[in-house]
């Protein structure tokens, strides 16, 4: 037990258990879904946003901390970067280790490709290997594409680029078959036909799992692909892109790159660049806990923006209705979905089920936080929070199901002393992913040509909220989506001759006429938590008490 007075307030949740297993919330309507976001969704929080006042998307809003980083000092000053020293060249150079990379290398290199992929720490080390519930796609015969495009599109509020959701949503059943092949272990059946759940705002039971280890699963596949391509596929590590470079004409032709140990700079020339640089939740929005890995830091976005790379809904971000709030030491890590697929609904400090458990993700954290502010909420020392109980999931499938589907939360808590399978857990949104990013057509492609970009560092896929499983998917799909169109470019692109970061230069040069003083350097690759520093204050509880 948790040993303390929160034994009390779990008791109200265990009295009212059975009651509860029966009771099944009513889905919100439209109307109090737009209410229910519009008062209590931290996108909706102007304060909390600014006008840009350069680049691309001048006069648009994003977040206060975004803004900070697109506005900020380059960290080099071009004038000291000797561009006619090239360290690496090569054909496509792949900026990012995760899932977009590695699907983008491993396509890229079958098309024949000299592949550079570049990590800031190892491959692998991505959101990629830290999502848990599934992934998406309409191979069933009650399912179809078409479903999967409404599902996808509807829970995006509408504001997906059509072209993408259409390709994520049509490339799905032929990724999942592609990966199965690589050796992905997904749940199967004993014949071997593939088990499939229900996610938050899914329509048919379409999501494929490896337990609750599914991300990691398939990072572990491509991971072991690209390291066994060595002839094809070179792979520098600990090393970050601090610049995109430009040709004379305006083109992306590579990178600076910067060694995270040694601070060292290299210069790496390519035909295409691909910007695979996953997300950015350890920017630690608005003081949130992140699920994300410790390289999150938004640094795609940032040497896009300063290349000319047009930003798509770059004001919104997923709060993972389900981080862990207690205890201290898991604070903001993924609860899955998978859990309230299995069954485990959400509960306040009166033992009362409040809301649905698979509304949308927006919908459910909304309401979390919502059950918080008034006053429902469970108090504890580290973060308020409501319950999600466990211990249904075994009265609906019966025992030995939590350590057969969700083994990966059963190890999470019970390191702590709380064992899921008897007690709720408390749970709070977490800052889990960015929803917008650099803008792309189907083919990856950005404004700035030979410039293409995969996976969470994109915008226009998911709209403004995305739904459990279509993150894992969408990496995959544009992932190879980028891979095969830089492995159609390449063979047509001639190496440049001149290499410019004029692009940077122009950019100081309009941060100077706006106004914009600050010591503030971008991107700003790791975050650093030390006590006075800012990411330290907002991820660690009381840090500033």
């Amino acid at each position: 037990m948790y040993g303390n007075y929160l034994d009390d307030a779990a008791k109200i949740v265990a009295e009212k258990r059975d009651e509860n297993l029966k009771f099944e919330h009513a889905r919100l309507t439209a109307d109090e879904k737009d209410d229910l976001l519009k008062k209590f969704h931290p996108d909706r929080i102007a304060s909390q946003f600014t006008e840009l006042k350069i680049g691309p998307n001048k006069g648009e809003k994003a977040p206060l901390e975004l803004a900070e980083m697109l506005e900020a000092k380059p960290r080099i000053e071009p004038e000291h970067i000797d561009l006619s020293h090239i360290d690496y060249e090569t054909d496509v150079l792949v900026i990012g280790g995760g899932g977009a990379g590695t699907s983008a290398a491993i396509m890229a290199s079958e098309a024949g490709a000299n592949v550079l992929l570049v990590t800031k720490l190892r491959v692998g080390d991505a959101n990629t290997m830290m999502a848990e519930g599934g992934i998406q796609a309409a191979d069933k015969p009650n399912d179809s594409p078409a479903q999967h495009y409404l599902d996808a599109f509807g829970g995006g509020h509408f504001d997906g680029k059509p072209e993408l959701v259409y390709t994520l949503v049509n490339k799905a059943p032929s990724v999942i078959k592609w990966l199965n092949g690589l050796g992905v272990e997904f749940d199967k059946e004993a014949d071997g036909t593939m088990v499939t759940t229900h996610g938050g705002g899914t329509s048919r039971k379409r999501m494929h799992a490896c337990k609750d280890y599914s991300g990691a699963e398939i990072m572990r596949t491509l991971r072991d692909e690209v390291l066994n391509r060595p002839d094809k596929i070179t792979v520098v590590d600990f090393t970050a892109a601090i610049e995109i470079i430009k040709d004379d004409k305006g083109n992306a032709c590579g990178a600076v790159l910067m060694n995270v140990e040694t601070n060292e700079i290299r210069i790496a020339k390519a035909k295409v660049v691909i910007i695979a640089t996953g997300g950015a939740g350890r920017m630690h929005y608005q003081g949130f806990p992140t699920s994300n890995h410790y390289g999150a830091t938004a640094d795609g976005l940032v040497i896009a923006y300063r290349a000319g790379a047009k930003l798509l809904y770059q004001d919104s971000l997923q709060y993972h209705p389900t981080g862990a709030a207690y205890p201290t030491q898991i604070l903001g890590k993924l609860v899955t979905e998978k859990v309230r697929s299995l069954g485990a609904k959400l509960i306040n400090k009166d033992g009362e089920v409040y809301i649905h458990p698979l509304e949308t993700r927006d919908v459910n954290a909304s309401g979390i936080i919502r059950e918080v502010k008034e006053g429902r909420g469970v108090h504890n020392e580290v973060q308020d929070a409501v319950w999600l109980d466990t211990p249904m999931i075994e009265m609906i499938h019966g025992e030995g199901t939590i350590l057969k589907s969700i083994p990966a939360m059963y190890k999470m808590f019970i390191k702590y002393g709380i064992d899921i399978r008897k007690e709720p857990i408390l749970v709070y949104p977490t800052l889990h992913y960015q929803n917008g990013g650099i803008e792309i057509d189907k083919t990856c492609h950005t404004n700035i040509r030979n410039l293409l970009v995969a996976g969470e560092a994109s915008g226009g896929v998911h709209g403004t909220n995305r739904l459990m499983g279509n993150s894992l998917l969408d990496v995959v799909v544009f992932g190879r989506e980028a891979g095969i169109e830089a492995g159609k470019l390449f063979k047509d692109v001639q190496p440049a001759s001149k290499l410019s970061l004029d692009h940077v230069k122009s950019f100081e040069d309009e941060r100077k006429k706006a106004g914009i003083s600050t010591d503030t350097v971008s991107p700003k690759v790791l975050p650093r938590y030390t006590h006075g520093n800012k990411e330290f204050e907002k991820a660690v509880p009381g840090a500033t008490k």
